[in-house]
């Protein structure tokens, strides 16, 4: 039986099947196909498949059914899997432990389950969480054909922003010096250094840079990443190393990234694309941190707003944007020495 289907490389499979399990895209009764290294995934209505997800009518089979933890709760439970680890964000302990239980009773692919107990919070950008069931919390995650692995109860990992790193990613040219100012885990780093981009990823984490090297050499671009574990702030200092060097800068810290503008400005070389992220209200979600980067380039750069993108919903009228930016060194004026100390 013929059935609608997205089509995509057998590596975009796994992010592409929980994107439109996501938006309740996808059709649970037909089996997901795989043939000549495509990934045919089927779904209930083709016209609402976003645009750049090609749909093709393709033969498909009809799905072994299994038992998902909405069979046994009788209502549909929200969920994410991070690898093998299912997140869950329950307030009531009672109704935590009851959608814990139904995932380990589920055929749902399972060794641990943990709930968010607090918001992100702190300088490592990380939740406190509860252990619901199993034991190892440390996992690998797929995503857009690299692997990371992950521990969400010791470092910030967020499985929702693949489409978002994919987009940025997608811009990174090869011999691009790029500089992720609050890398984590490496999942901006490492496929940016798979497009042969020369990366320095830097997070003030001890306990995510031993993750940042390790999924570096698992995906084979060790070679391509230098791992810092330090506050960024230090590599822009006078003997920090690393003035003027950056093509590209990653700034994801949402909450607090217009704190580090100066030291993006300093590392910023003389063509430079900023990826700033941000959250504001929606009445106005794009302009503090264009007046903000403005103000930290002054007269140095001028400032070309390239894109300004919505990332997700955060909170009730507040959302995640990201601003991509360039920043372009100016000329000095005629007569002005280029540097003060000549």
């Amino acid at each position: 039986m013929n059935a609608p289907c997205v089509r995509v490389a057998r590596e975009r499979g796994e992010t592409t099947r929980e994107r439109l399990a996501d938006a309740g895209l996808l059709d649970g009764d037909r089996r997901i196909e795989v043939e000549d290294g495509r990934i045919y995934v089927p779904v209930v209505d083709p016209d609402a498949v976003p645009s750049e997800l090609p749909v093709v009518d393709r033969a498909t089979g009809e799905r072994d059914r299994q038992t998902t933890p909405a069979d046994l709760l009788d209502e549909e439970p929200t969920y994410e899997r991070l690898g093998d680890v299912v997140v869950i964000d329950e307030d009531d302990p009672s109704r935590a432990r009851e959608v814990a239980d139904a995932v380990v009773d589920s055929d749902v692919p399972c060794q641990a389950v943990v709930d968010r107990a607090s918001k992100v919070q702190g300088e490592y950008r990380v939740r406190e969480w509860t252990l619901l069931a199993g034991e190892e919390t440390e996992t690998v995650h797929r995503e857009y054909g690299h692997e990371f692995l992950v521990d969400p109860t010791t470092v910030y990992f967020s499985p929702r922003l693949a489409t978002e790193r994919h987009r940025v990613i997608e811009q990174v040219q090869p011999d691009e010096r790029l500089l992720d100012m609050f890398a984590g885990v490496g999942p901006f780093a490492v496929p940016a250094a798979s497009r042969d981009a020369e990366v320095v990823a830097v997070d003030a984490n001890p306990a995510a840079v031993p993750f940042l090297r390790e999924n570096a050499r698992r995906n084979a671009v060790a070679d391509r990443v230098t791992a810092v574990e330090a506050d960024v702030r230090t590599l822009a200092d006078g003997d920090g190393g690393y003035r003027g060097w950056a093509d590209r800068l990653i700034a994801n810290l949402p909450h607090s990234a217009d704190e580090f503008l100066d030291t993006a400005v300093a590392l910023a070389g003389d063509d430079c694309v900023l990826h700033y992220y941000d959250i504001q209200h929606e009445d106005d979600p794009f302009g503090p941190g264009e007046r903000a980067i403005r103000a930290a380039a002054g007269d140095e750069y001028d400032v070309s707003v390239e894109t300004e993108h919505v990332v997700r919903s955060y909170a009730p009228h507040e959302l995640n944007v990201c601003l991509d930016v360039r920043l372009t060194r100016r000329e000095p004026a005629q007569g002005e020495l280029s540097d003060p100390g000549e």
